[in-house]
């Protein structure tokens, strides 16, 4: 739907006025070439932002303003097409499009509910770790949780005599509740889970020296990850408990769904097994050197040689193209921020009263306001692109060991999306039906936010300190 010209053209002085603003007026410690960078990069954050046109659309342009104005040299512009964290990204995007596709997503969804959902609470476990198990396959919370777990949840609230309004909270504000903070939850568990996950990758590898390969990062997230995941649906079942608690219908509404489904097709199976053997490369990536980039087209190939995915549906799949037009060339402008040294100096002047405090203490600052600044944002790619390089660079700074610095601001990169019914992809997919009001969303995803900021800096780095990352 096209917006009202007047509204575009809000949005687009919002996301000129800083860029102006930095790219004419000096700034202490930055050349000219250094503000223009920033200026440019700024300018392109604020648009993913607010959207005065798709984010495709803002970074093509800004790709060709860095040209024109001679801020970077053309094959520097587009050497972001050759990083291989963007074809990573890309190729999980392939995999979730042969998740649904297939429809292996939806029979695991339905097995788990109708293996356990005998209980409300049951039933909420069961949507949490269905969406678990597809994490790792599909890059996209708003692919995995909007375009999988929420119409499951709909379907099973409306089998339960649950819809908006006065039987709203019979269960389906509890499974919607469940199925939302589960998502970004399980994006946070593996490098793949959420599409900015190698960017941060990236830009801890560039900033820090640290490797987060697939393999390091489903470990460090494995004991919080599985303690989220333990506490927050019990949790939302106290703060907002059901009136329904027993839920059996729920589970032969399941297993009619997995009759009409029935056996495993040829192409889920082949699905499970190059699923598989990728997930084993991406892990044992350290011993046979094969990059998570390589082990990712590897699948993609097996899944167009299988005939799993047609090249057709390749081309055809809008949202991977997409995703590498505008991420790749983001990669490419945050390592040129780096290698200029504009990181350094930002984070310096934005966080120099952190000198001299225990970096306990600057990291618990830093991660505390990292994930509460989600706030002002509507996406997690956004708020990664515009945060993640400073606060890293700040924690680096105040002295926080880097080993110890780029994990609790990685994983919050995923946590802080369950502030806000707007703060992700699949958030106003969840909101949208009405099961629960903006009061209750806002006030149990603060609730839950503090909950996770326990966990991940709690047991988190204990964890992380039992299994050598630092």
């Amino acid at each position: 739907m096209s917006q009202p010209p007047s509204s575009v053209l809000r949005r687009w002085l919002v996301v000129l006025a800083p860029g102006l603003a930095l790219y004419l007026a000096p700034l202490p410690g930055l050349d000219a070439g250094q503000r223009h960078l920033l200026a440019l990069f700024a300018a392109t954050i604020v648009a993913l932002v607010v959207r005065p046109v798709p984010m495709g659309v803002s970074v093509l342009v800004t790709m060709t303003l860095l040209s024109l104005t001679g801020t970077l040299p053309l094959t520097t512009v587009l050497s972001g097409f050759g990083n291989g964290t963007a074809w990573l990204v890309f190729c999980a995007f392939l995999f979730a499009r042969a998740v649904m596709t297939t429809g292996i997503g939806v029979r695991i969804a339905y097995f788990f509910i109708g293996r356990f959902g005998r209980t409300s609470l049951t039933l909420g476990y069961s949507v949490a770790i269905s969406n678990l198990v597809l994490a790792p396959f599909v890059p996209s919370d708003t692919a995995r949780g909007g375009g999988i777990i929420a119409p499951i949840i709909r379907s099973l609230a409306q089998a339960l005599g649950s819809e908006p309004g006065p039987t709203g909270n019979r269960i389906g504000a509890y499974l919607t509740l469940v199925g939302f903070h589960c998502t970004y939850a399980a994006s946070a568990m593996f490098l793949t889970g959420m599409a900015a996950n190698p960017l941060i990758a990236e830009f801890a590898h560039k900033l820090a020296g640290v490797d987060l390969t697939w393999g390091r990062w489903a470990l460090a997230a494995l004991v919080p990850g599985l303690c989220t995941f333990a506490i927050v649906p019990w949790l939302l079942h106290q703060l907002n408990p059901p009136d329904l608690q027993d839920t059996e219908h729920a589970r032969a509404h399941a297993r009619e769904k997995l009759q009409r489904m029935g056996p495993m097709r040829t192409a889920e199976k082949k699905f499970v097994v190059v699923m598989f053997a990728v997930i084993a490369g991406w892990i044992t990536s350290p011993w046979h050197g094969a990059a998570n980039s390589t082990v990712a087209l590897a699948g993609v190939c097996a899944l167009l040689l299988a005939e799993v995915v047609t090249w057709n549906e390749l081309l055809s799949d809008t949202k991977a193209w997409d995703a590498l037009i505008w991420f790749a060339p983001l990669l490419m402008m945050a390592d040129q921020l780096n290698e200029r040294g504009v990181i350094g100096i930002i984070s310096g002047a934005m966080f120099q009263h952190l000198h001299g405090w225990p970096w306990a203490v600057s990291l618990a600052v830093l991660t505390v306001s990292y994930l509460y600044a989600h706030y002002g944002f509507a996406s997690m790619t956004a708020h990664v692109s515009a945060l993640y390089p400073s606060f890293l660079g700040a924690a680096l700074a105040a002295g926080v060991p880097a080993p110890v610095a780029v994990w609790p601001l990685a994983f919050c990169s995923n946590l802080n999306a369950g502030l806000t019914h707007y703060g992700t992809g699949s958030a106003p997919v969840f909101f949208g039906p009405g099961y629960v009001s903006q009061q209750t969303w806002w006030t149990l995803g603060f609730i839950v936010s503090a909950v996770n900021l326990a966990i991940w800096l709690g047991i988190g780095l204990v964890w992380w300190r039992l299994i050598g990352l630092w």
